[in-house]
């Protein structure tokens, strides 16, 4: 199975947030959205708007613990590491995007396709889709 299988059946909205943004704005976004993480975009002149990372329900407990309350007035640049954005593609295959997310303790991970981002897919999307392709299988297996 590949990534592109999963972000079919997922919403086509990307939620994401400025690295201007504050700790407190991007909480809210991922508060109304219903959703653990947003792609971090940079607006770079001459490259449009510019996935450089990720920012997770971790990185806000992370700024409250290390700040108070005074972290929610951080900018989401202040934490987000932006060294090499770990990224997947839409061919990927799901035991790939696993094994990338697992060795870099990761639970989201931004879909980027010719330099477009289309997705988020997440360690949850994975686990389901193998319940799901278990699941359709077992009736099979009952009926041999």
């Amino acid at each position: 199975m590949q990534v592109g299988d999963v972000l079919r059946k997922k919403a086509a909205r990307v939620a994401t947030v400025r690295m201007n943004e504050t700790v407190a704005i991007a909480a809210q976004l991922m508060r109304s959205s219903n959703i653990s993480a947003l792609v971090v975009k940079d607006v770079v002149r001459t490259e449009g708007n510019t996935a450089v990372g990720m920012f997770t329900e971790r990185d806000v407990v992370r700024a409250i613990a290390e700040h108070g309350a005074a972290g929610a007035n951080l900018k989401v640049s202040q934490l987000i590491s932006v060294q090499q954005l770990l990224s997947c593609n839409s061919t990927d295959t799901l035991e790939h995007v696993r094994h990338i997310m697992n060795r870099a303790h990761i639970r989201h991970l931004p879909v980027i396709d010719n330099y477009s981002l289309i997705g988020v897919i997440s360690m949850r999307d994975i686990s389901s889709a193998y319940d799901d392709e278990a699941r359709a299988a077992k009736p099979a297996a009952s009926a041999a």
